[in-house]
């Protein structure tokens, strides 16, 4: 089983986009280490509650993994150091007792704060939107072998579909870049044949679409890889790279 912690807590508190935030520290005392990190901010706030202060706000839906909404920067870390996982797979365990934890939102230009550690997404939602999507006509419902694959084919494309769109990437990037996003939904379905006919058209209008929001660009610093909850590798954005190079020759 594991033992009780306790730990010094700084959490960026900030009340709105254009406000001015500041960390306020706070004392948790005697959290058990199978907590979850979202879990232990639940306990933060209905101290804080019971205190009449107002709670911290921070995303959160599915708290399995999926959602990619745990938008967090722990330590100095996208979603905290525990290696592939969300900040709601991420357990006190991983702490010290004694441990000063600093808890903070992404820091981008594509994401402003909403409020505390709640950042705007919807930079995301927009690229996708741009191109991120299947709309030829493909008919009814094929069977699942009708249209030869390779497996290794298939593998990449999920690989690059695991992406959950939770920001990770762009909070570990110097330059705040979506590359590792978008290189993802580019190449989820540049791999396969139903997303080849519209191939040239969606790589330039993702692209576009990210330069509009502001991400920066890529460096291969490969931070984005290395911090990526799922592990999306960064040979997608070669991928993207090439794809947008072929796109702008056929123009």
């Amino acid at each position: 089983m594991d033992k009780n912690i306790s730990f010094t807590l700084k959490v960026w508190r900030q009340r709105g986009p254009k406000a001015k935030g500041a960390f306020e520290t706070y004392q948790m005392k005697d959290i058990p280490g199978d907590t979850s990190f979202l879990e232990m901010l639940d306990i933060l706030n209905e101290q804080l509650v019971n205190e009449n202060k107002e709670p911290v706000a921070f995303d959160h839906d599915c708290r399995e993994g999926i959602c990619g909404m745990c938008s967090l920067y722990v330590n100095g870390h996208p979603h905290g150091p525990a290696t592939g996982a969300t900040t709601c797979q991420l357990y006190m365990r991983r702490f010290k007792d004694g441990d000063t934890i600093t808890v903070e939102p992404w820091r981008s230009a594509g994401f402003p704060v909403i409020r505390d550690l709640m950042v705007d997404r919807t930079a995301f939602d927009k690229i996708q939107q741009a191109g991120g999507y299947v709309s030829i006509n493909t008919g009814g419902m094929p069977d699942a072998n009708a249209i030869p694959i390779g497996k290794d084919v298939a593998e990449e494309a999920m690989d690059a579909a695991a992406c959950i769109g939770c920001g990770a990437c762009v909070a570990a990037c110097k330059n705040g870049s979506a590359m590792l996003f978008v290189s993802a939904k580019v190449s989820q379905f540049a791999l396969l044949p139903q997303g080849k006919v519209e191939a040239a058209k969606r790589v330039k209008a993702m692209v576009a679409k990210m330069d509009e929001l502001g991400f920066g660009n890529c460096t291969n610093t490969r931070a984005c890889e290395a911090e990526c909850p799922k592990c999306v590798s960064i040979s997608n954005i070669a991928r993207l790279n090439r794809e947008f190079i072929k796109a702008k020759l056929k123009d």
